[in-house]
């Protein structure tokens, strides 16, 4: 463990928002894949 924080580095802004936006993109994909799924499955069950 001490080790691994002796050789960790903090990240420069650059690498900071490519991450950022890396997890953003990541968590508005999940986002949008469940309200499609969600809204097709809505309006299955509204056309019955």
């Amino acid at each position: 463990m001490a080790n691994t924080m002796k050789m960790a580095k903090k990240p420069d802004k650059d690498e900071y928002q490519q991450h950022l936006r890396l997890v953003l993109l990541g968590i508005g994909g999940v986002g949008a894949i469940g309200f499609t799924i969600q809204f097709v499955f809505s309006v299955i069950t509204f056309g019955r």
